[in-house]
């Protein structure tokens, strides 16, 4: 497959998941709000940019609605859902003979849909919906796409970017919630704890999938267990790692290049962390660092990623 091709289709994957991350946690932070107990508001606030990454110019100001606003409709920042469609639907147009005629048309309806004239100047009074509406579309995306495009090269591409940006969000995510939440004051609501802990769940869409594994009996250790090493659940990392690693090998069985020893390498790395790394093990070490260290494999995979898919040499096509 062309560089090209599989940057555009990599990246397009990747900023729809971007999107989706930003409005859940949005639609979770001000659901919180509601709980007037235990974290302040600005804390919440700063948790969750935090956790996007802490994006410049998304700092917290004091209001809800010019902030909520800045996540939905800047133009400028890389984690704004604005920014996001826009990059996706043009990485889609760059790309539009790979793709099949019912993913453009369902990109580009919620393309349109959030650039609507009265979009932006209703979303104070109908934020909730809007937030719903970009979940519903994207999610038709990614249905669309399985079931319209053939699962070639260009289908992998897609998946590779959809896990590891999932990947790396995840695990920031609890990262930053990791010395609140897992290390909890005797003094706080038994109350106030369990909404975060729900609302935790609630950015990953785990909370009812946890609830099978582990009922409704919220406990901090049991969710990083799950987020991190549960095998079926699309969101744990442990689940998109190995989707990572599956979609590298369908790139070279459907005759893509072979994948470079060095990325075969950082990617059985990561896997082998978390599939051989119990609970225990990381609740009694170095949590913090433990989620550090998965960020930045991610980091590390995506360059190689770049380094042999998308800006290789010709001497290197030659040597793999």
């Amino acid at each position: 497959m062309l560089s090209r091709v599989a940057d555009n289709l990599y990246w397009m994957s990747r900023y729809l998941e971007r999107a989706e991350n930003t409005v859940r946690q949005l639609d979770v932070t001000l659901s919180l709000m509601l709980d007037t107990g235990g974290v302040n508001l600005e804390s919440r606030w700063e948790r969750m940019i935090a956790a996007l990454g802490k994006p410049i110019g998304m700092e917290w100001d004091g209001s809800i609605e010019e902030l909520s606003k800045r996540l939905v409709y800047d133009s400028i920042s890389p984690v704004s859902i604005i920014y996001c469609l826009n990059a996706a639907r043009e990485n889609a147009r760059q790309v539009r003979e790979e793709i099949s005629t019912e993913m453009w048309q369902r990109l580009n309806r919620l393309y349109h849909q959030m650039h609507s004239p009265h979009a932006q100047l209703q979303f104070p009074s109908n934020m909730n919906d809007q937030l719903a509406a970009v979940i519903e579309g994207i999610y038709l995306f990614k249905g669309t796409t399985d079931t319209s495009m053939i699962h070639g090269q260009g289908w992998q591409f897609i998946r590779l970017g959809r896990y590891l940006e999932r990947a790396y969000a995840t695990a920031t995510l609890l990262e930053v919630y990791q010395p609140d939440l897992f290390h909890s004051s005797a003094g706080e609501s038994a109350g106030h704890h369990y909404l975060e802990l729900v609302g935790l769940l609630r950015c990953c869409t785990s909370f009812e999938a946890y609830c099978q594994v582990y009922t409704a009996d919220l406990s901090p250790d049991r969710i990083l267990e799950f987020l991190l090493l549960n095998r079926d659940f699309p969101h744990a990392i442990h689940y998109c790692v190995a989707g990572t690693r599956q979609a590298i090998e369908g790139i070279q069985q459907t005759g893509g290049r072979r994948p470079p020893e060095e990325l075969k390498a950082g990617i059985g790395k990561l896997s082998a962390m978390l599939g051989y790394t119990s609970i225990k093990e990381i609740l009694s070490g170095d949590t913090a660092g433990f989620l550090h260290t998965i960020r930045e494999q991610c980091l590390r995979i995506h360059e190689l990623i770049y380094r042999y898919y998308v800006q290789y040499s010709i001497q290197s096509a030659l040597a793999v």
